[in-house]
């Protein structure tokens, strides 16, 4: 793993994971649920491969947890965005990539985009609250 993405990560655990804390949500990083009785709200962080970025990837499952078309079951603490294949990605008017390599900048880069990240977090509460709506 890369240094930059090193540093990245330890910015997003510092600043975007206590505020996910505060919102009820448990798990570790890069993947996180918060289970209600209704549903289960699921947000995964996702790395470029290639490096300098990464997308934060949102969606709802049952409460029960998630069967997988091919018949797998997930249960509700294992079960991540990624399981589910309706899935909305944060920050999507800014074409979704949170990214960290982009030239010089003044500061933290890394803490920078991390607080880029808390701007977004409410996208993904209207999208839970939809689906609870649904």
């Amino acid at each position: 793993m890369s240094s930059g993405r090193l540093e990245m990560v330890s910015a997003l655990k510092s600043v975007v994971v206590p505020e996910l804390r505060k919102k009820g949500f448990k798990g570790s990083f890069p993947h996180f649920r918060r289970i209600s009785h209704s549903q289960i709200e699921l947000l995964t962080f996702q790395f470029d491969k290639y490096g300098g970025g990464f997308v934060i990837e949102v969606a709802v499952c049952p409460p029960e947890g998630f069967t997988h078309s091919w018949g797998e079951y997930v249960p509700p603490n294992k079960v991540t965005a990624h399981d589910i294949n309706d899935r909305l990605r944060l920050n999507n008017e800014n074409g979704s990539w949170y990214r960290y390599d982009l030239g010089v900048q003044l500061g933290s880069i890394y803490e920078r985009v991390a607080n880029e990240v808390l701007e977004h977090l409410d996208e993904a509460e209207v999208h839970w609250k939809k689906a609870q709506s649904n």
